[in-house]
């Protein structure tokens, strides 16, 4: 049984809902460093400048799937968004939308 099925689902939005995130990050080619919580959803992006065709939606629990710890992330508040430098450092949070 894989972990991630092994303990409660975390985010308030069914493991079918859909998120944002990029072509890049699904394929592998770069890690989800930025993670923002909306009104309009999630968006798991690499922090790196962002063209609208760049965008793919996947569901959220695919998404976890490629990066378990955006588990940890689960309880951020709409409103925020949360970055880290790099695969394997903390995230931060932080108010606001990402700049």
């Amino acid at each position: 049984m894989d972990p991630i099925d092994a303990a409660p689902w975390p985010f308030e939005e069914p493991p079918d809902s859909e998120a944002i995130t990029l072509d890049r990050v699904v394929t592998g080619e770069a890690p989800i460093r930025l993670v923002a919580h909306d009104d309009d959803g999630w968006q798991f992006l690499d922090g790196e400048h962002v063209f609208e065709e760049d965008g793919r939606v996947v569901l959220i629990g695919e998404i976890v799937q490629i990066d378990p710890t955006l588990l940890e992330l689960a309880d951020l508040p709409v409103g925020w968004h949360a970055r880290r430098p790099d695969v394997g450092t903390p995230w931060t949070r932080l108010e606001g939308e990402p700049e």
